[in-house]
């Protein structure tokens, strides 16, 4: 068996893995059920911790901060690769790509937030987060681990408004003080269906 597929095997257990322990312990609703990653899947990143520690939560990096959205949101973890440039979009939607037979739309997370878009590098990843019925890939700086965070170490974005920048207050459910790391968790439906991510067109 070549190494890139013993890797794809190992990626998609991890996966599968964590989807079992969520599906045991969220209240997920049924249609938010996710499909294992491809073959660039990155499978440190998505390793699940065990689940009574606290909810899992994949966290990535965006303008040298830690941020987190719960893992049961996550389809998978790419690298940026065969995006489809589509015409007469805003700026900050990359095109489409083809994720397991379904079209995506690929939006960068930087310039979605109106902050300094950078070029891509071997870090930057691509994370297809679904809700309900709607997927996007969304690109940030990287991904470092998957993370279970206590319910006690969470505060919601009312009450921590400091630790959480104010680019990125709409799309936030609260912030996580774990040790000397402050990570702040991106809420994934206030993001998919915040009325700016629907605007795909752009203005004539």
């Amino acid at each position: 068996m070549a190494r890139e597929d013993l890797n794809m095997l190992q990626r998609n257990a991890f996966i599968q893995q964590a989807r079992t322990q969520l599906s045991s312990s969220s209240h997920a609703l049924p249609s938010q059920h996710v499909q294992n990653g491809q073959s660039q899947t990155d499978a440190a990143a998505l390793a699940p911790m065990p689940a009574s520690a606290g909810e899992q939560y994949l966290v990535f990096s965006l303008v040298e901060r830690e941020f987190a959205i719960k893992a049961q949101y996550i389809q998978g973890v790419e690298r940026l690769t065969d995006v489809t440039p589509v015409p007469n979009v805003v700026s900050w939607v990359n095109g489409v790509i083809n994720l397991r037979g379904s079209i995506a739309s690929v939006v960068d997370l930087r310039a979605f937030l109106a902050l300094e878009k950078l070029p891509y590098n071997l870090l930057t990843r691509v994370l297809s987060v679904q809700y309900n019925e709607m997927v996007i890939c969304l690109v940030v700086d990287s991904v470092s681990e998957m993370l279970p965070i206590p319910e006690t170490a969470i505060t919601n974005a009312s009450s921590r408004q400091a630790t959480i920048p104010a680019w990125a207050m709409p799309y936030v459910s609260g912030s996580a003080l774990l040790g000397k790391r402050v990570i702040v968790l991106l809420d994934a439906a206030r993001l998919l269906f915040a009325d700016k991510m629907q605007r795909y067109s752009a203005e004539l």
